[in-house]
């Protein structure tokens, strides 16, 4: 038996044309679909406008995806990780060069300026003397411009700093 399908490519249901609505057929596309917005943090109505179906058909067909919404991110950045890996391990320079800004950008998340800088505790005489307090917008521009240093990749970047000085 030959399946049809509709211009969008969904698969036309078996009674279609009679009365009453088709019932919403899910199909692998549109699971993977799904997997991809809940990464990306759409919400549940977004996602169902999106597939032209309303949140209530979005919840009956698509309950095993939405159940994994917090895991949809990290599945999403380990499936591309693994094609960029494969495209490495093939000898693909693009690739290449994708993976070593890929593992940057985890190596900052992991180690960049995450860690807090353990400060001594000040004594009497220093609270006195102690600068103003600063505003947040001053003491973020302080944050960026000093790397932390309590990391290997912050102390890298202050030597690179002092470098570039």
């Amino acid at each position: 038996m030959t399946e049809n399908f509709d211009l969008f490519g969904d698969p036309i249901p078996e009674g279609y044309g009679k009365a009453g609505r088709p019932e919403h057929i899910p199909t692998n596309q549109n699971r993977n679909k799904v997997m991809m917005l809940l990464a990306l943090g759409w919400s549940n109505d977004r996602i169902a406008s999106a597939m032209h179906i309303t949140p209530p058909t979005l919840r009956k067909h698509y309950f095993r995806e939405l159940k994994f919404r917090d895991e949809a991110r990290d599945r999403m950045e380990a499936t591309v990780s693994m094609q960029l890996w494969t495209g490495v391990m093939e000898g693909s320079v693009s690739a290449i060069k994708e993976f070593r800004k890929l593992v940057e950008k985890n190596d900052l998340m992991l180690y960049g300026q995450t860690a807090p800088v353990k400060q001594p505790k000040a004594s009497a005489s220093t609270k006195a003397t102690a600068k103003p307090k600063l505003g947040k917008k001053e003491q973020a521009l302080l944050d960026a411009a000093a790397p932390d240093t309590g990391s290997l990749l912050g102390q890298l970047m202050a030597q690179r700093q002092q470098q570039m000085n």
